[in-house]
Parts: C-alpha cells; structure tokens; sequence
C-alpha cells in the first residue's frame, strides 16, 4: 500500500501532511521524497486524513505540495557499550565529532514504565557531600530530587556539583545519563570537558537538546534519555543516575508545540496535556527489583513563582525538594538553599535513622522560631531580644551560616577549595550546635567551612602561632 502523503501545512514547526491511502500511526518518522534528512514526526490526528507532525529540522526547505514518505518506525536510537563516553543528538547521532558510534542495536525512544509489580523502592541513602541537601533533603537510590530556583540563583551550578561529587569521586559505581533540554550550549560543553578531564566520560552518556533548537527536539531530549537510561538499567544491569537540566524546558517546549496545533490551553496558559507529558516522562524513571535509576532534575521557576503550574505538575514525581531563594542568593549564603521550603520524604526514622530525623526537627523549629523573631530584630536591634530568644536567634545564624559551603566546580571561579562532608559529620555537628556546645564562637566563623572541626583547628593554629 502507498505510504506516501503530501504537506497540506507549515506554520512554524508543525507541519500538517495529508495522508489518501495508508494512514500513519503516532510517532511514526516521516521523510521527504527527494531529502530524507529532512525528518518528520506524526504528533496527532487533525481530521480523517491529515495529521500534525513535529519538523525535527529546519523548515525554510519545506512548503506545501511536497511528497513525504512514512518510514513506518519511531525514532531508534542505538543502543550498546558504544554510546557510553558520547554527546548525541535526540537520534543517537553523534554530535562530538568522534566518528559514528559502535552499536549493538536500537531502541525506540518511546516505550512503557515498567510494570507496578517490577517497581521497587530502595531504602539506600546516596549521600552528594552536600550539608543542606544531605541534611534536609536527603536523596535515596532510585528516588528523584528536584532543584528549583529562577533565574541566575544556582540550579546549574548545585546540578554539576553533584554530578561531581556522586560521579566523579565514586568513579566506577554505575553508569549515567546526562539529558541537557533547553539549556546553553556552554554548559553541555563545560560538562564534557569536565567530565573528560576527570576521566569519568566512558561510564556517562550525554544527550543534548540545547536552547537554540527547535521546540520539538528540545521536547523529545528528555525521552531520549530517559530511553538511555532505561537501557543501562535493564540490559546493562546497571544503577543509572539520570541528570536532567531543565525540565521546565521540557513543558515549555511542549507549551510551545500546543500552541501551534491549536490545541485549547488548560491552567495558566499551559497545554492540556501538560500532566500526561510529565507522566510519561517521569513514571519511567523507576527502579527494578535489581538496579534503580536515580533521577536529579533542574527546574526552572519563571518570575521565581514556584506556583506556575509547569513548576506545579513536577512535583508529584519527586520525593525530595531542594528550593533555591533569590534573598538568600543576595545575602551572599551559598547555595542559596532555602532550608524552611526545601523538603524530603526521605527524612523519616526508617531511611535516615534517628538521630538524624531527631536532629533535622530540632533544626527546623530553631529556624522557624528565628524566622518569627526577624521583624523584631529589624526593628529594635538584636540586643532587644531576651536572653533565651537571643540565644536561638544566634544559633540559628549560625545553622544558616554552617549550611554554606564552597564547590570543586567553582574553585576556578572563587579560588577557595571545594569540600566535600559526609552526612554523619553534618548530622552530628547539628546536633552539637544545637546543644550549645559551639555558643562561644560567633557567628562569621561558621560560614564556607566544611565541618566544625575547621573551626577548632584554626582556633588552635592562632593560639599556637601566639
């Protein structure tokens, strides 16, 4: 049966395409007659006959009148020990200029979540060295941690220090899948060139769909590499850890899409499809009952409104939050993580222990109790307060200050060494600070440290140099 059709359409990149005889399936890849690397794909019905499709190329060589022949397949991309140390495009081309890629087969790049049976959840505490996130917003294996923020405040910055702390200081413990979506170009080179440099590259897979693409390849980036990660999970039986940046471009991009197929906008403009996009995304990035995939995603909140419903559909998804404020960005407290806002549903007695949930509650009730004493100091002064008020005011400067911390993937930028501090010296240096034990040193003392320890020794190296 003829599988040819003919473009009815063009507006912007959807292409609308009549079909007379054989009809297209969803997803199916459409070329044209006379350039096949001029790639179509059927995105929804528009009538009996024509169909929108997604132009995943540039359309200044597409007008109506031209033939398309239906390839009958989705987008495969390769699959294999030979994508792993590669930059590809949503396709599974190479786009490092290191020659094609050595592949054992395909993939489509959509396929369903694994079965409610074969999911598991993994009670493993995966610890980044990071005090504010392993403190109080702890990530466990094959769980999903979002990092929220606007503009300018960190997301990428915070991303790429996990991805150096978890990847490049764990060297050899499992594979990941790096998914760059709407994001610019210099960041996805900048990791690469990391990556290399710390020979980490041949266990990560980076997949780029950046800022300067058409909508329709910033949209389908995300399901490329979750398809990735999918595979090193099952066939490879691997842990995967799947870093996204940012998903907030996968909704716009998707936002973008609806616009031109006229589709009726739902809540704050956004497409009516917006929670099965993120469904669909996102209820495939399980675990299996032998390896788990760890998802660390970057979401971008437009005019910092954390209720913009793009923000607002992702949260389902993630068990824990990190939120990133632009006030405390100015005050100079990096990463500007705002300790109240940020959450996890790790933080229980069964994942993280006692003490430490017993402690992350304490930490939590000083720091709202100093929240509330805020106007007060900021009209009379600080000395205004009575004793035992000032006592939790000071100490939780000091918390807030503790939680400061200086990066390796900044050390080029501020000059001053990255550190790297476990969950149990965190915990623990809480907990003394909460109990008075550090209420002798000021304040200005606990910032950039590492752990308290940094303190006690300078102390010892002034007294001893005196």
């Amino acid at each position: 049966m003829d599988n040819s059709g003919q473009i009815i359409g063009v507006q912007g990149q959807i292409i609308e395409v009549e079909f007379e005889n054989s009809q297209p399936n969803l997803h199916d890849i459409l070329v044209l007659e006379d350039d096949e690397s001029l790639k179509m794909q059927v995105a929804s019905p528009n009538g009996p006959q024509s169909f929108f499709c997604l132009s995943l190329c540039q359309t200044d060589k597409l007008h109506r009148g031209l033939k398309v022949i239906n390839t009958k397949k989705p987008i495969l991309i390769p699959t294999g020990a030979g994508v792993l140390g590669r930059c590809l495009n949503i396709f599974g081309e190479p786009i490092d200029g290191l020659g094609p890629i050595q592949k054992e087969g395909e993939k489509p790049i959509y396929s369903e979540s694994l079965d409610y049976s074969e999911i598991i959840k993994h009670n493993e505490i995966l610890e980044t060295g990071i005090k504010a996130i392993d403190f109080l917003s702890p990530m466990i294996r094959g769980g999903k941690i979002g990092l929220f923020g606007g503009a300018g405040v960190g997301k990428t910055v915070l991303l790429t220090e996990i991805i150096h702390n978890v990847v490049v200081l764990h060297k050899g413990k499992g594979l990941s899948v790096f998914a760059g979506v709407g994001e610019r170009i210099r960041e996805g080179h900048e990791l690469y060139e990391t990556l290399a440099e710390k020979q980490v590259l041949p266990s990560v897979s980076l997949i780029l769909g950046t800022m300067g693409e058409n909508p329709a390849v910033r949209f389908l980036t995300g399901f490329t590499g979750v398809t990735l990660a999918e595979y090193f999970r099952d066939s490879l039986k691997k842990d995967v850890l799947f870093f996204i940046d940012n998903v907030f471009r996968f909704a716009q991009a998707g936002n973008e899409l609806s616009v031109l197929m006229n589709t009726i906008p739902s809540e704050d403009g956004y497409q009516a499809t917006l929670t099965s996009e993120m469904a669909s995304f996102h209820e495939r990035l399980v675990s299996s009952i032998d390896n788990s995939i760890t998802s660390i995603e970057a979401i971008y909140i437009p005019n910092d409104d954390i209720l913009d419903q793009g923000v607002q559909a992702i949260f389902p998804y993630l068990d824990s939050s990190v939120v990133l404020s632009r006030s405390i960005y100015q005050e100079g407290l990096l990463p500007a993580i705002d300790l109240l806002s940020s959450s996890s549903a790790n933080l229980n007695p069964e994942t993280v222990g006692q003490l430490h949930y017993d402690v992350a509650l304490k930490a939590l009730n000083l720091l709202k109790q100093a929240t509330s004493l805020d106007r007060i100091v900021s009209l009379v002064g600080e000395s205004e307060l009575s004793p035992s008020d000032k006592l939790t005011y000071e100490r939780a400067k000091k918390l807030r200050n503790f939680m400061t911390q200086n990066f390796f993937v900044t050390e080029n930028q501020t000059g001053k060494k990255g550190s790297y501090v476990s969950r149990e010296t965190t915990v623990a240096d809480v907990n003394d600070l909460l109990g008075g034990k550090y209420d002798e040193i000021t304040d200005d003392k606990f910032s950039f440290i590492g752990s308290v320890k940094e303190i006690t020794e300078e102390a010892a190296k002034e007294k001893t140099n005196s």
